[in-house]
Order: structure tokens, then C-alpha cells, then sequence
């Protein structure tokens, strides 16, 4: 091995096994959590709890592994990457495949013995946890009753209000429920005042002594009528003595291992067993099934050597020649055999789909087991490029987007297999979804990765979209088009000062302008002897500014024009589907919920590009990114008919803005202080930040507010007391920002000498229909300082 293959390697490995430890205290850890209710008050001894946490560690490698691998893979080439050292080995004519060698022959070993593992190791594991756990759940609770609520002491049912003592032997408020022996359920009760509790360490009897009490006892009679008057007996007592045996309570055998049947504690070999013998009963019942129906039809009982001829005199229907009453006896037969049957096949449908599920859940254990090593494979293949493209090592970036892949594998995985339990999905499709997924990824980010191209280009994706649905890309227009010299439009222009004429060349497109209009403005600057080198040199031949502005627009247009189109396609794909789904077509409404996700899936690319377009953009023009993310998540999502619109119109508002900035700021200067102008560009600022984020809180306040009546109407009351909450907290926010926003748009006035009169009166309002005081507010920054522009 090369010094480069085992650096890599060593590097690796190291990783590996200090993210593999992690993560395995991590999920132990919540294990413990997850059964301590098994665990807690039994007693037991600390050997048995030990080999509690032995057994549960195998049955959590195919959980950990995965995870590790795509973990420690992202985190060691992104460090490479990092460091510079991935761009030291391409210098020297080492590819990332070659980096990648010695530790993808690391990997398919690693895969294979997860496979022994999951086939050997994992399905013992899981005999004796899953024996450990029955064993555990006979052994009684410790002998020690809690206050209020019911011990369960041999047999009877035991709950004291509250003990007191040294040894909490004093007992208070005592409720004893005897179980019964010849009948079921709770026929005696004793209620006592108080008791006390008393015991030998040598023997095994528990007595407990009651005292100033009641003994209630049903009494069972076998004629009808008495039974109804719920005859019983009563007594009263000073002092009433019981003694519980507790010699047998905790004789368990914590080692005893009885059940062997289960779909996880079998091999590939007993697995592939198991399945046929399942299948060919399941086959055996509905053939079964089929016969009794059969049977039921009275069929086979019919004389079929009858031959009918056709009457000569009547053509009437046979069933009229009955009687009337004949007729409604008919019918009732006949109705109560169809209600018969179909209970029958109701009730047998019931069996069918349990021994489906039962069926399912040995096939998806089998193939569990070779996805296991392939997914560590993939995985990797995920994990190593990614790390190299994003170009980041360490525990941050890497951990959250190694978290975020594995929780999208294995959710798909759950949803997947729970789908296949009902018959929906073939198991083993459902088994194999997730990885096949992963599959194509791993391909594409390891082309990206050798490519040494960018992480996501949606343009490859996003561009044939565009073509099929016939959404032409808009770009900046560059000719050499002049006026006609005989038009109104060109005197026009040789008439003005040559101010006028350079402000026309650098902002020709805010005066809503064409080219042409630039090109003549520019041979009139050259009749008078200025150049476009001139102009260029200072900085009056483009707005490069707006420019970037419009380009970034026109991106934003072209993608969320096409999200609007996937999401339109979406939804009449999923509604419809899921109509027909739910009302007798399960198999149309299936394909097209598959073909909606599939679109939709193409939607969230095309609204992902969007929103960063929207981002850029509003960097680009110093807006505030934060508030049009929350805006995006809140509405963007699920109701993009509405976003897209708004959005459409706030970036032509925001360019309008824009448009005038350059004019607005000549016009401070000739008006304001030079020590004034940098505190109305940060009041403004100010307003607009604090402005928006009232808007966006007063808006999650209502619908919050809404989520509550809702739930509180569907009795549900934890979403019910979470919502109020939320709301009200977005309310303190609403109201914490209404007056900074308040103080910052009376702030703006002050420093331009300006009335505002109505500023009190708009804040007083903004407390019950703050988005038109927003619109209101903002109209009358933009329509004051357009004025002072012109």
C-alpha cells in the first residue's frame, strides 16, 4: 500500500470509529430511555441488565452503520477538500477516484461483513433481547406500593392515599380490589381508613393490617331477575388482617428463551423457508375460502341435466308468478344470504390481512439483510464526493447535511415498508426504495465530484422544463438601434444639456426606455465631443447596478414561473388521485399520487432555485433576506398560487424603488446635511426591517390564532394549548415590533422636516389591520421621496 492509500486510509478509519462509538452511546443511550419503563422498579440484578444492553447493541448496526459511514465520509473528504490537499493530489495527476481506492476497498468489505453480521449475528441478538424482554415483564414490581395509584401485589389491587413512617409502613386512605377467582374482573372491594404494613425478613408472607374499614363482595345468582338487582354484600370492620404470599412473584427465569419464531431472529436460510411456507398458506386459505363460497352458493346442488324450454303462453318474468307474499320471502332470503356472505368475506378479509402483513414483515427481514452492506457501499459514494464538493471538514456543515440525508433515506425506508404492511407497496420494492434513491445520487455526486463541476446546476435539470412547457428565458437586449433623426424623440434629445443626456445613457431603462434611445443619446455626447471612453472611465456608460438588477429579476421570473406551472401540475395529479384513491379506485388514484410526488419532487427544485434567485436579488438591492424566508416557509410551500403573485409584485415595487434611488440621493445632498444623510439611509433601513417583521408576526399570530379555534372545535387539546401560546408569544413580538417600526417611520420625518400627522393614528390602527397601515406607510415613503427626485 502507497503512503497516500494509507494516510487516506488511516485518516479515515480513525474517523470512523470515533463517529461509530459516538453514535452508538448515543443510541444506547436512547434505548435505555426507550425501555426504562420495562426496566424501572423490577429489581434486578445488575448482570441482567448488562445483558440487556449486550443484546440491544447488534440490533442497532443497521441503524448506526449507514449513518457512519455517510457521516465520517463527509466529514474526511471534506476536510481533504478543505486543507487543499485534494487540490495537491489532482496537481500531481491523482484523480479523486484514485484518492478514493484504499478506502473503497475498505467499504465492500465493511459491506460484506455487515451482511454476515445482519445474517448471524443481528437475528441471535434479536432471540434473546426479544426472550430477555418477556422474562423481564413477568417479574413483579419491587415490594414497594406508591401513593396514589394501584399496586399490583399477587392478587389483589392495592392503592393508600398516602404512607408515613420510617418505613412508610403507615398507610392512609387504603383501596384494595381482590381479583376475582370463578369470575372475571374486580369482585371485591375493601376500603379502609387506615393500615399498616408488616413483615419478617425470614418469611415470605406480607401482612397487611387494616383498619376502620368496609368489605364490599358481589354476589353472583343465577336466576336472571335476581342478577339484574345486582345483589352484594356488605360488611364493616375495626381490624381486618390480609396476608399475600410473595414467595412466587419474582420466580421467573430471566434466562429462559422460548420464543424462536420470530421474522428478526431468523437467517437467510429459515427466512427463505418461512416465506414459502406462509405463501403457500395463504394460498391454501383463499383456496379454502373460495370452496366455501362456492359451497354456499348451492351451485353444485342444482340439477344441470334440466332442459328449459320457453313457454308458448307466458313471457312474462318467472318472479311474477308468485304470490306476494312469496315474493317478500324471496327477497328476504336472498338479501339476508348477500348480508351473510358478505360478512364472511369481511371477516375473512380481516385474516387475510394480517397473515399479509405477517407475510410482509418476513420479507422485508430478509431483504434487510443484503441492503444492509449495499447501503454502506452507496452511501459512501454519497457521502465522499459530497464531502469534496462542499469543500468542509469538521462536525458543523458536515454533520447537519449528513443528518439531513440519512433522516430523508430512512423515513422513506419506514414509510416505504409501512405501506407494504397493507398491501399497498410490494415489500420488497418498499425494502429496496430508499437505497435505490440513493443509487442515482451517489452516480451524480461522484460525476460532479471527478467533474470537479458545482454541487447543483439546475439548469440541466430546469431548462428542458422550460422548453417543454414553452417558457422563453428574458435577457437584457444590447443593439446598435438608433432613433430616426427626422422623429420628435431624437429633437427631443438634441435639445437637452449634456447632464441630461448622460443621465439618459447610464439609466435609460428606469425611464422605461428602449436601446435605441441610449445609442442616439450617445451619438449626440460624441457630435459634442464627450466619448464613450469618457463615460466609461466615469462610470455613466451602464448602471451596472440596475443592470444586475433586471438580469436577476428576469431569473427569478423564468423559475417561479415554472415552479407555479409544476405546483398547478401537482396538485392535479395528488387531489384527483387522492379522490379516486379513497373512493373504490385504489389502483388509478395510486399512480397518479406517484405521478404528483414525482412532479411535485420537480416543483421543490424549481421553488428552491426560485427563492435563491428572490435571495440574490434582494441582497443585490440591500433588502432583508431573513423576512422573505419566513414569508417563503409560511406561505410559499403550501400556497404558491398566492405567493407567486405577491412575490411577483413586491420585486417590481422593489425595483420601482430602485429605479429612483440614485436621484433620491442628489437630492439629500441638496437638502440635507452631509452628517444627516447616512441617518435617513439607516432610519430607513430600520423601518424596513422592523416594519416586515411585524407584518410577518401579525400575520403567524392570526393564523396561530385560527389553528386554535380550529383545534379547540376538534377537542384536541394539546395542538390547542400549543397554539395559543405560539400566538400570544407572536403577539408580544407584534406589538414589540409595531413600535419600533412606529418610532423608526417617525424618525425618517423628523430628519427630512417633515409632518406626520397620521403616524399616531396608523399605529394605533396597525393593532387590528396592520397590513394595510404597511401598505399605507409604504406607499408614503415611496410617493415622498419620488417627489423630491423630480
Amino acid at each position: 500500500m502507497k503512503i497516500l492509500d494509507r494516510y487516506i486510509l488511516t485518516t479515515y478509519l480513525k474517523t470512523f470509529l470515533s463517529v461509530f462509538i459516538i453514535l452508538m452511546l448515543i443510541f444506547v443511550l436512547q434505548s435505555i430511555w426507550l425501555y426504562i419503563s420495562e426496566l424501572a422498579g423490577k429489581d434486578l440484578a445488575v448482570g441482567v441488565i448488562l445483558k440487556f444492553l449486550l443484546y440491544v447493541t447488534p440490533t442497532l448496526i443497521p441503524l448506526i452503520l449507514p449513518l457512519t459511514v455517510l457521516l465520517a465520509s463527509i466529514m474526511v473528504f471534506g476536510q481533504f477538500a478543505e486543507n487543499y490537499e485534494f487540490a495537491a493530489m489532482k496537481s500531481t495527476g491523482i484523480s479523486l477516484q484514485r484518492a478514493m481506492r484504499s478506502v473503497s476497498v475498505f467499504i465492500v468489505i465493511l459491506g460484506i461483513g455487515a451482511f454476515i453480521f445482519s445474517n448471524n449475528v443481528i437475528p441471535s441478538a434479536n432471540y434473546s433481547f426479544y426472550n430477555l424482554r418477556k422474562n423481564i415483564a413477568k417479574v413483579q414490581p419491587a415490594m414497594a406500593i406508591a401513593e396514589g395509584q394501584f399496586n399490583d401485589v399477587g392478587e389483589y389491587n392495592i392503592k393508600v392515599d398516602k404512607k408515613s413512617g420510617d418505613k412508610g409502613q403507615f398507610l392512609k386512605t387504603v383501596v384494595i380490589h381482590k381479583k376475582g377467582v370463578r369470575h372475571a374482573g374486580n369482585t371485591t372491594v375493601i376500603i379502609s381508613d387506615s393500615g399498616e404494613l408488616k413483615s419478617n425478613p425470614n418469611s415470605n408472607i406480607l401482612q397487611l393490617v387494616l383498619f376502620n374499614g368496609h368489605y364490599y363482595e358481589e354476589i353472583f345468582n343465577k336466576d336472571a331477575k335476581q342478577r339484574a338487582k345486582k345483589p352484594y354484600a356488605k360488611s364493616y370492620f375495626e381490624e381486618y388482617i390480609i396476608n399475600v404470599d410473595i414467595e412466587g412473584l419474582n420466580d421467573v427465569d430471566i434466562d429462559d428463551k422460548s420464543y424462536d419464531s420470530r421474522y428478526n431472529m431468523l437467517d437467510v436460510s429459515s427466512l427463505n423457508y418461512t416465506i414459502d411456507s406462509l405463501y403457500e398458506k395463504q394460498s391454501n386459505q383463499l383456496k379454502d375460502f373460495s370452496k366455501t363460497l362456492y359451497a354456499r352458493s348451492t351451485f353444485e346442488n342444482l340439477n344441470q341435466n334440466i332442459t328449459v324450454k320457453k313457454d308458448s303462453v307466458f313471457n312474462g318474468d318467472i318472479f311474477s308468478l308468485f304470490k306476494d307474499k312469496t315474493k317478500i320471502q324471496l327477497l328476504s332470503l336472498a338479501g339476508n344470504t348477500a348480508s351473510s356472505t358478505k360478512q364472511i368475506i369481511i371477516a375473512n378479509k380481516k385474516n387475510v390481512s394480517g397473515s399479509t402483513k405477517w407475510l410482509s414483515k418476513h420479507v422485508i427481514s430478509l431483504h434487510e439483510k443484503y441492503i444492509l452492506g449495499l447501503a454502506c457501499i452507496i452511501l459512501f459514494f454519497v457521502g465522499a464526493p459530497l464531502g469534496a464538493l462542499i469543500r468542509k471538514g469538521g462536525i458543523g456543515l458536515p454533520l447537519v447535511i449528513a443528518i439531513l440525508l440519512f433522516l430523508t433515506y430512512h423515513f422513506i425506508g419506514i414509510f416505504a415498508k409501512n405501506s407494504s404492511l397493507d398491501g399497498t407497496l410490494n415489500p420488497v420494492l418498499a425494502t429496496w426504495l430508499s437505497t435505490l434513491i440513493m443509487l442515482p445520487l451517489s452516480i451524480y455526486l461522484t460525476k460532479r465530484a471527478t467533474k470537479d463541476r458545482q454541487l447543483f446546476e439546475s439548469g440541466g435539470l430546469l431548462n428542458p422544463l422550460k422548453k417543454l412547457f414553452g417558457i422563453k428565458s428574458k435577457t437584457l437586449i444590447y443593439n446598435t438601434n438608433v432613433l430616426n433623426t427626422d422623429s420628435e424623440d431624437y429633437k427631443t434629445l438634441t435639445n437637452y444639456d449634456n447632464k441630461k443626456l448622460i443621465d439618459i445613457v447610464k439609466h435609460y431603462r428606469q425611464y422605461n426606455y428602449g436601446i435605441e434611445y441610449k445609442n442616439s443619446s450617445l451619438a449626440v455626447l460624441e457630435s459634442r465631443g464627450i466619448t464613450q471612453q469618457e463615460l466609461k472611465f466615469g462610470g455613466n456608460l451602464v448602471d451596472y447596478g440596475y443592470e444586475e438588477s433586471i438580469r436577476l429579476k428576469y431569473l427569478y421570473e423564468d423559475n417561479s414561473k415554472l415552479a407555479f406551472v409544476l405546483y398547478a401540475l401537482t396538485l392535479l395529479f395528488v387531489l384527483p388521485g387522492a379522490v379516486l384513491r379513497n373512493n373504490g379506485f385504489p389502483s388509478l388514484g395510486q399512480a397518479l399520487l406517484i405521478c404528483g410526488i414525482l412532479v411535485g419532487i420537480l416543483y421543490l427544485f424549481a421553488l428552491v432555485k426560485s427563492l435563491m434567485d428572490s435571495s440574490n436579488l434582494n441582497k443585490h438591492l440591500g433588502k432583508n433576506n431573513i423576512s422573505n424566508a419566513l414569508i417563503f416557509i409560511l406561505f410559499g410551500l403550501p400556497f404558491y398560487f398566492i405567493f407567486y403573485f405577491f412575490q411577483k409584485k413586491k420585486i417590481s415595487e422593489d425595483l420601482k424603488i430602485s429605479k429612483t434611488k440614485h436621484k433620491t440621493s442628489d437630492r439629500r445632498k441638496e437638502t440635507l446635511d452631509p452628517s444627516d444623510i447616512e441617518g435617513l439611509d439607516n432610519a430607513i433601513k430600520d423601518y424596513s426591517i422592523y416594519s416586515r417583521f411585524t407584518y410577518i408576526f401579525y400575520i403567524l399570530g392570526i393564523l396561530l390564532l385560527l389553528l386554535y379555534f380550529i383545534f379547540k372545535n376538534n377537542k384536541l387539546p394539546a395542538a390547542e394549548s400549543a397554539s395559543i401560546e405560539l400566538s400570544a408569544i407572536s403577539g408580544v413580538l407584534f406589538l414589540i415590533y409595531s413600535v419600533l417600526s412606529s418610532i423608526s417611520f417617525k424618525k425618517i420625518y423628523q430628519i427630512t422636516d417633515q409632518a406626520t400627522n397620521l403616524n399616531f393614528l396608523w399605529s394605533v390602527l396597525g393593532l387590528f389591520i396592520y397590513p394595510i397601515v404597511y401598505l399605507k406607510r409604504r406607499n408614503k415613503i415611496t410617493e415622498d421621496f419620488s417627489a423630491k427626485k423630480k
